[in-house]
This record gives C-alpha cells, sequence and structure tokens, in this order.
C-alpha cells in the first residue's frame, strides 16, 4: 500500500461500435497513465451505448463472460503500463444469468477481483431488471498495488449501507462506476436538483466513512433505437475527499480524464477528528436490516 497515489476517472461518451469503445477506453488508460495515474476507473457497461432505455431479448448478446474479451485486453494494457484498472462489464455468467460487473484489474494484470451490482432499478428508460440479476457476491473490498479499495456500481451510490459495508471491510476509496443522465422533459424543471442529489449523496458516504468516493459518468445524448426521447448523461464526474470536500470535478458534457490525488494521511486525519466509524453503536441497530418496522418493532426495546 502506498500513502499517496494518483487516480484517474475516464468520462466518455459511447459509439454503436463496441470495439471502437474498447479502443478508446484503451487509449484513455494509456493516456492516464502517461498523466501520472496510478488507479484508473472506466464508466458503468463503457462496451456499449446505454441499452436498459428498452426490453430486447436480443440486447442479452451484448454480454461477455469473466474473465473474457474486455477483461483481458484491459489486462494487458493494465500489466504493460503498471497501473490498476476497474473495468466495467456486461457479464454473461451463464445462459439467462447476466450481471452488471465491475472487474478489479491489478497492476500485474490480474483479474484481483469481481463486484456485481447489487441495487437494480427499474424506472422509464431504466429498465435494468430486465436485464441484471441481483449480485450476490456482497459489498467487497480488493488488494491492489494501491492499496484496499472498493467499487459499486450506479444505482448502488444511493444506499448508505452499500457504502458503509465496503468501508468496514477496509476500502480507502469507493468507486462508483455510472451511467446516470436527465430524461430530456425534464431537465429545465428539475435537473439540477437532480444532480445536486446525486452529488451530495455521495459526498455524504465520504463522510460519513472517512473515506474517498469517485463518481464516474458517461455523457452525451443516447437515444434507443426504437427512437424514443433518450437520456442525456450528465458526467460531472468527480472525486472527494474523506471530508466530501471535492478535489477535482469534470464537465456536464464533454469527454476528459479526470486527474486526482489520493492521500491516506486525509483519511487518517479526518477520522481522527471526525471519529464516526468510533462512536457507531453497533449495539442499537437492531432493525436495520428490515424492510419496514412497523410499530410493535418500533416498541420492542420498550
Amino acid at each position: 500500500m502506498t500513502e499517496r497515489f494518483t487516480v484517474a476517472l475516464i468520462q466518455m461518451a459511447m459509439t454503436l461500435d463496441l470495439q471502437e469503445n474498447l479502443a478508446r477506453a484503451i487509449a484513455s488508460v494509456e493516456e492516464a497513465a502517461d498523466r501520472g495515474a496510478h488507479l484508473i476507473c472506466l464508466p458503468e457497461l463503457f462496451r456499449s451505448r446505454y441499452f436498459c432505455q428498452r426490453e430486447d431479448a436480443a440486447l442479452f448478446d451484448l454480454a461477455e463472460p469473466v474473465p473474457g474479451p474486455t477483461t483481458e485486453a484491459l489486462g494487458k494494457v493494465a500489466r504493460r503500463r503498471r497501473v490498476v484498472v476497474i473495468a466495467p462489464v456486461f457479464e454473461r455468467r451463464a445462459p439467462g444469468v447476466y450481471h452488471n460487473s465491475a472487474a478489479v484489474i491489478d497492476a500485474d494484470g490480474e483479474l484481483r477481483g469481481l463486484y456485481r451490482k447489487m441495487h437494480i432499478p427499474d424506472d422509464p428508460a431504466y429498465y435494468e431488471k430486465f436485464y441484471f440479476t441481483p449480485g450476490d457476491l456482497g459489498f467487497r473490498a480488493f488488494d491492489t498495488a494501491v492499496g484496499r479499495i472498493g467499487t459499486l456500481i450506479c444505482w448502488d451510490q444511493w444506499y448508505p449501507e452499500a457504502a458503509r459495508l465496503t468501508a468496514l471491510r477496509g476500502a480507502s476509496i469507493l468507486f462508483y462506476p455510472t451511467a446516470i443522465g436527465w430524461h430530456p422533459d425534464e431537465k429545465e424543471r428539475c435537473g439540477a436538483a437532480q444532480r445536486d442529489a446525486w452529488r451530495t449523496i455521495q459526498r455524504g458516504h465520504a463522510i460519513a466513512n472517512g473515506v474517498y468516493v469517485a463518481a464516474v459518468n458517461r455523457v452525451g445524448l443516447e437515444r434507443p433505437a426504437d427512437g424514443g426521447p433518450g437520456i442525456e448523461f450528465w458526467g460531472s464526474s468527480f472525486l472527494a475527499d474523506p471530508f466530501g470536500v471535492v478535489a477535482a470535478e469534470a464537465s456536464t458534457d464533454k469527454e476528459e480524464i479526470l486527474i486526482a490525488n489520493v492521500d491516506l494521511k486525509r483519511l487518517e486525519t479526518v477520522r481522527r477528528h471526525w471519529p464516526f466509524l468510533r462512536d457507531r453503536r453497533i449495539d442499537a441497530y437492531d432493525g436495520i436490516e428490515e424492510r419496514l418496522l412497523d410499530e410493535k418493532e418500533w416498541n420492542r426495546g420498550e
């Protein structure tokens, strides 16, 4: 583990060509390495346009195994450039069983671990429950050349339980590969509030857990093949430090390689002065695993 390292967040716009997207991702990893990055994260489902805007069984053909073509290609560049790469993939686990996953590839090019998205949305233009089986590997942290890291995916970023459990497993930085944006007809009315909520909840995870948080989004307007209004992905990739201070942030509409520094001494300092983990009442959280608590359960301890 190193006390200081540099991360790169690859904010991309996706094309219709899967191979072109992979080639552009590899070129971005190379450029990020040239700029001094030690740990590089790509956006959610970067191999394709965001296909979950409609339900179409033919789109399961986009999935691939892990290990597979994407992890092998990125593993080669990770090994050659001695960088850690977080590679989101549409994982084909078995016939009819697919996951929205993130592979952690270490600086030796080896697959260090896999995270499968736990929280699966089902909203207009985000029909992910049709495509993805919920993750069954739990919330994990991975030892890499730069230290112990965690990765969750997109919809997971709204859940404090996911961030907490990953941090409790020793991750010093949480990565959120993401595909989130505006419905065009909502942007003027509530777009600013939606983006602010997205940013705020993740900064809150950084503060509550005393960890760095990195969100890595795509950009561009993507319309489904059936001609719907599409989604305007809002970019805004950012890195927040362990007290929620945004150290670096990308634009809402441009492809960028966002470079930012992580200093684990900052993590130590923040946790000493704001010891939220120390003061947790782990003896008093019964019920957190329930969907809701009825009146009888609320009064159980009285």
